[in-house]
C-alpha cells in the first residue's frame, strides 16, 4: 500500500516542479497540485578577480560541473571535456566538485577551473550548462534560459535529462558511461543552434512568471481543514480536544480545555483527543488469492526480521553490557552480559512466535474474509459494507476496540449467510451464481477474522497511550498560561454556547 498511499487515500500533496515543463496530468485529482520550483534569489556574490577577468576576457563560456558526484576516473572525464570544447572552439568553466576535476591543473585563457560559486549568479554569465541532472541545477539552468546538456549518473537524473530534451532546451541525456568526445561534441553543437536557444528562452520566460513558494503556501492553506482545526472558544488557537456535552460538539484548545476543567464546567472524562482527518491505512484485499499471498509475504517478512534480531540483538546487548563500568572502574562481568544477551534472544524469539500467531489467527482469516468480501468488485458489483474495525487514532474512533470487531464480524456472519442463500436467486444474471459458496466462506472467515482484528487493535492502542498522556500533560500545562482576560472570554463563550440550546 505504501507506494500508492497518497493516491488511494487522496492525501493532499504538492509537487514542487514547474508546470511549464511538466504540466499536471489531466487524470490527477484536485488534491494534487503542481506549484513550481522553489527558486532562490540570486545571492550577493563577489567573484574572485581571476573568475571576473576570465568572464570579461572573451565570449560567454560553457559551464561543466557535477557537484557532489564522485566519478571513478576524473582525469578521463576532464580530458573528454577539454578535447570536446576545443573541437567546438568554445571556452569552458570546469567546476572541480567532489571529484576534483582537473586535478592540480591551472587555468588558461580558454579553461577556468572553479571552486564554489552560486549557480544563480554564474548561470547568467555562461551560454550552455553541462551537469549531472539534479532537479535544482536543471531548474536553475532553465530559468536562466541556458541550453542544457545532462550527463546522468543515477536516481531521477535521467528523468530530468529527458524532460530537458522533450522541451527542446537540450539534447537527449548522455549516460555517464556513454560520454565520449564525440557524444559531447554533438551535444554542444546542438546547444549552439538557434532552435535550442529559442526553446530555452521560451521556457525561461514562462518559468520566471511562476511563483513556486507562493503557490505551495496557497496549496497548503487550501487543503487545510481550517474550521475543523480551530478552537471554538479561542479561534486563534488550534483545537486539540473534542467534547460532546448536552447535544453540543465542542472543539477545544489546551488552553480552553484546561480553563473549563479548572472552573468545574467540564470533567477530564468529557474530553477525548481530536483527530481532524482520519486515514484508513489497513491494506485492502481485492480477492482471496492476492489477499492470501499478501498474508504469506507479510508474515514471512515479520518472522524474518524477528529471527534476524534474535541473533543480532543478543550480541549488541552482550557488548553493551560488557562496556558498562562496574563499581571500582572495571568492566561489566561476563555473567551479567550473558544474562542480558539471553534476555534479548528470548525477547526476539518471542517476536517470531508472535508473528506466527498473528499471521495464523488474524492475518490469514482477515485476508480471506476481506478478499471474499471485495471479490464482487472484480466483476463490477459493489461489495457488502460490514462497517469498520476501528482504532483510537482520532476522537471519532477513540472508543474503538474489540467491540467494533465483534459488530463487524456479526455483520459478516449475517450478511454472508444471507447472501449464501439469496445470492443464487437475486443476481442469477449478474454472474453471481456462485455467491452461495462465497457467502458461506465470507461468514466463516469473517466471524473469526473481524473480532480478532478488533482485539489486535485494542492491544496496539494500549501501546499508543503514551501519545495520549503527552496530550494530557500539554493541556494541564496550559492552565498556567490562562490570564484573566482569556478566562473571561472562554467562560463567556461556554455560557453562550449552552444558552443557545
Amino acid at each position: 500500500m505504501g507506494p500508492g498511499i497518497t493516491t488511494s487515500l487522496r492525501i493532499p500533496h504538492t509537487y514542487c516542479w514547474s508546470p511549464t515543463i511538466i504540466p499536471k496530468p489531466a487524470d490527477w485529482g484536485p488534491e494534487i497540485d503542481v506549484c513550481g520550483f522553489f527558486m532562490r534569489d540570486e545571492p550577493t556574490y563577489n567573484p574572485p578577480p581571476e573568475l571576473d577577468h576570465f568572464l570579461r576576457a572573451g565570449p560567454p563560456p560553457v559551464y561543466v560541473g557535477f557537484g557532489s558526484i564522485v566519478i571513478d576516473d576524473p582525469q578521463r572525464l576532464t580530458n573528454i571535456i577539454l578535447e570536446a570544447t576545443k573541437k567546438c572552439g568554445v571556452r569552458v568553466i570546469i567546476s572541480r566538485g567532489w571529484s576534483k576535476l582537473g586535478g592540480d591543473s591551472s587555468s588558461t585563457d580558454s579553461v577556468f577551473y572553479l571552486g564554489d560559486c552560486p549557480h544563480e549568479w554564474l548561470f547568467k554569465r555562461v551560454f550552455v550548462v553541462v551537469h549531472h541532472g539534479g532537479a535544482g541545477t536543471a531548474a536553475c539552468g532553465l530559468v536562466n534560459a541556458r541550453p542544457t546538456i545532462i550527463v546522468p549518473f543515477f536516481g531521477d537524473q535521467p528523468f530530468w535529462g529527458g524532460v530537458v530534451a522533450s522541451i527542446g532546451a537540450g539534447p537527449h541525456p548522455i549516460p555517464h558511461k556513454e560520454l565520449t568526445v564525440d557524444t559531447l561534441v554533438e551535444a554542444l553543437q546542438y546547444c549552439l543552434l538557434d532552435e535550442a536557444n529559442s526553446a530555452a528562452q521560451h521556457v525561461a520566460l514562462r518559468m520566471s512568471a511562476e511563483k513556486g513558494v507562493d503557490n505551495a503556501v496557497t496549496s497548503l492553506h487550501h487543503n487545510l481543514p481550517v474550521k475543523a482545526m480551530m478552537c471554538d472558544a479561542l479561534p486563534q488557537c488550534a483545537a486539540t480536544w473534542l467534547c460532546e456535552k448536552k447535544g453540543h460538539v465542542l472543539k477545544l484548545s489546551d488552553l480552553a480545555a484546561a480553563t473549563l476543567i479548572a472552573e468545574k464546567k467540564l470533567k477530564k472524562s468529557d474530553l477525548e483527543p481530536i483527530g481532524v482527518q482520519f486515514y484508513d491505512t489497513d491494506v485492502e484485499r481485492w480477492d482471496p488469492l492476492t489477499g492470501g499471498a499478501s498474508y504469506v509475504l507479510g508474515t514471512l517478512t515479520d518472522m524474518t526480521v524477528a529471527l534476524s534480531s534474535a541473533f543480532i540483538e543478543p550480541l549488541k546487548e552482550y557488548k553493551r553490557h560488557r562496556k558498562q563500568p562496574r563499581e571500582g572502574g572495571s568492566q561489566g562481568s561476563k555473567g551479567g552480559a550473558s544474562g542480558a544477551a539471553a534476555m534479548a534472544a528470548g525477547k526476539n524469539i518471542g517476536k517470531v512466535y508472535g508473528a506466527m500467531t498473528k499471521g495464523a489467527l488474524l492475518d490469514l482469516p482477515l485476508a480471506f474474509a476481506e478478499g471474499l468480501r471485495n471479490a464482487p468488485k472484480l466483476y463490477g458489483a459493489e461489495p457488502d459494507d460490514y462497517g469498520q474495525v476501528k482504532d483510537f487514532t482520532t476522537a471519532q474512533y477513540k472508543q474503538q476496540d474489540w467491540k467494533s470487531g465483534t459488530v463487524v464480524g456479526g455483520k459478516a456472519l449475517g450478511m454472508g449467510s444471507y447472501n449464501s442463500v439469496t445470492g443464487l436467486v437475486t443476481e442469477p444474471y449478474k454472474g453471481a451464481k456462485t455467491e452461495g459458496t462465497v457467502g458461506f466462506l465470507k461468514a466463516t472467515f469473517g466471524i473469526f477474522a473481524y473480532p480478532a482484528q478488533g482485539v489486535y487493535k485494542s492491544i496496539i492502542s494500549k501501546k499508543d497511550q503514551n501519545l495520549y498522556q503527552q496530550r494530557v500533560a500539554a493541556r494541564d500545562r496550559a492552565l498556567a498560561l490562562v490570564d484573566t482576560e482569556r478566562k473571561k472570554m472562554i467562560l463567556g463563550w461556554f455560557s453562550q454556547a449552552f444558552a443557545k440550546k
